[in-house]
């Protein structure tokens, strides 16, 4: 099929366009009108199943993040897990770099730039992450929209059930859609719980007996629970009346954002499409098509919205019905306000270039201070109360107490050393100083220095960390001695 021509006002619609314009009041009347308020928590959107070209690229992409997301637990590095996100011990592993208690500041720069990040990503393409990328987005249209287009039929029999008498039937159909659902949110509680204590820790819930793990098994029942009210009852609400995103967005997208937007320069005023008119309105033919779609039960045609996340489902409704009748398709699409009113070409404004310095700064630091991070934090203080010592062979003896810090996921026996000036390190008692991943190590020392080799009252002396022969950390204090 060729590509139809676009044709202006005054055309009369072709023989292509007759099987909907005997119909289209009755698409109207099928079609999902907008509700009076999009927020109201007790009214149910019965969208139509989404066909086209932009929805087959979102199954694909969705099959792709659905991957990803069951994936990542189990991809390790050096036996750690790639993603770990274990807020109850305060342990955090992002991309094979470990974020233990001692490097808080750290996670706030990450997060710091994240932000940052998608702020300047919804400056540019508006809330394409929410219809595209987002969990629940994916897991609500593409996984259990899907099972209930497969049990309970599209949007018109979805209706005629929940409007009929308890039946077997309908109980079945009910019972089936649920006992799904239940399961799905189980098998999503377990994979968030994977992001937060690892795969390993949760297959012990499999293996060891119950009581030794109710902590965990409740937390996925609680998950389950949580998930299985959202994907079977909040659903859309989710997004338009608990997600901040929406209304974040509505400060930050100016006229040139790219969003999925209705042209209503081309599109108005709109206008039943009759047989054998000469047509005077703009394209758009009032057919609700793609309301009927909405999955947030909007309409596009009032302009940019909160509660759009920009999913492509109106886009190829109108296309569909546009080709149907031979009018150029891109009523609704991906475009910006400049793009549609001025005919402009896409310009950045002084917010896009700021962010992305800013955002380029936050980045260049990050990196700096990973490059720069130790994997241990020392504390080596002089023992409170105590003094210098002068020994018989003409040295100074001061204690000191310390803690070293483990700042990576994996077992370290660090030693110790003197730089400057030279001396001996002696142990009080018999220190492990064995640490486990983010563990910590801690004892008491004697430094002894020859006299001569300090000039000062103060002498600030110069020691290292290291496991085996690598340099873990560099650090200095102060040494007290006797002032000749």
């Amino acid at each position: 099929m060729s590509t139809p021509i676009y044709h202006p006002q005054g055309h009369k619609p072709t023989a292509k366009g007759q099987e909907l314009i005997a119909n289209s009041q009755q698409l109207k009347a099928n079609s999902q009108k907008p509700i009076a308020n999009s927020q109201d928590l007790k009214a149910k959107l019965y969208p139509q199943r989404p066909t086209g070209k932009w929805h087959s690229r979102r199954v694909a992409f969705s099959l792709a993040v659905l991957g990803i997301l069951f994936a990542t637990p189990f991809i390790k590095i050096d036996g750690q897990p790639i993603l770990l996100l274990n807020v109850l011990e305060r342990k955090f592993i992002i991309f094979g770099l470990f974020i233990g208690p001692q490097d808080y500041w750290l996670f706030g720069v990450i997060m710091l730039t994240f932000m940052v990040m998608v702020v300047l990503f919804t400056v540019v393409f508006g809330r394409l992450w929410c219809g595209w990328a987002c969990p629940q987005t994916v897991f609500m249209e593409m996984v259990f929209r899907k099972i209930e287009y497969v049990i309970e039929g599209d949007a018109g029999k979805q209706k005629l059930l929940d409007k009929a008498p308890w039946t077997a039937g309908k109980i079945l159909k009910k019972g089936l859609k649920y006992t799904v659902f239940l399961t799905v949110s189980f098998l999503i509680a377990n994979l968030l719980l994977s992001y937060m204590v690892g795969v390993d820790e949760l297959a012990r819930i499999v293996r060891e007996p119950l009581e030794d793990r109710i902590p965990l098994f409740s937390g996925i029942v609680a998950f389950t629970a949580i998930f299985y009210f959202n994907f079977a009852w909040l659903r859309e609400k989710a997004c338009t009346v608990v997600c901040p995103y929406g209304r974040l967005q509505s400060v930050l997208i100016d006229r040139n954002t790219i969003t999925v937007a209705y042209d209503h320069e081309r599109g108005e005023t709109r206008g039943k499409l009759h047989k054998n008119e000469v047509r005077t309105n703009g394209d758009c033919i009032d057919c609700f098509q793609c309301v009927a779609v909405c999955p947030t039960g909007i309409d596009i045609r009032n302009g940019n919205q909160m509660e759009c996340v920009n999913c492509t489902a109106c886009i190829d409704a109108c296309d569909a019905i546009m080709e149907k009748i031979d009018f150029k398709k891109g009523l609704i699409r991906y475009t910006s306000e400049n793009d549609i009113e001025q005919k402009s070409s896409r310009s950045f404004g002084p917010r896009v270039w700021g962010y992305a310095a800013v955002l380029l700064l936050l980045c260049g630091g990050l990196v700096g201070m990973i490059a720069t991070r130790s994997d241990t934090q020392t504390s080596f203080l002089r023992t409170p109360g105590s003094r210098y010592m002068e020994n018989n062979d003409n040295t100074i003896s001061n204690l000191y107490t310390f803690k070293i810090f483990n700042k990576t996921n994996r077992k370290i026996t660090p030693t110790i050393r003197l730089n400057a000036p030279a001396g001996t390190l002696l142990f009080a008692g018999s220190p492990d100083l064995t640490m486990q991943p983010a563990g910590m190590a801690e004892g008491t020392i004697f430094v002894t220095i020859p006299k001569n080799r300090l000039p000062n009252r103060k002498t600030v002396i110069k020691l290292s960390v290291y496991q085996g022969n690598t340099l873990l950390e560099d650090f200095e204090t102060t040494f007290m001695a006797p002032q000749d």
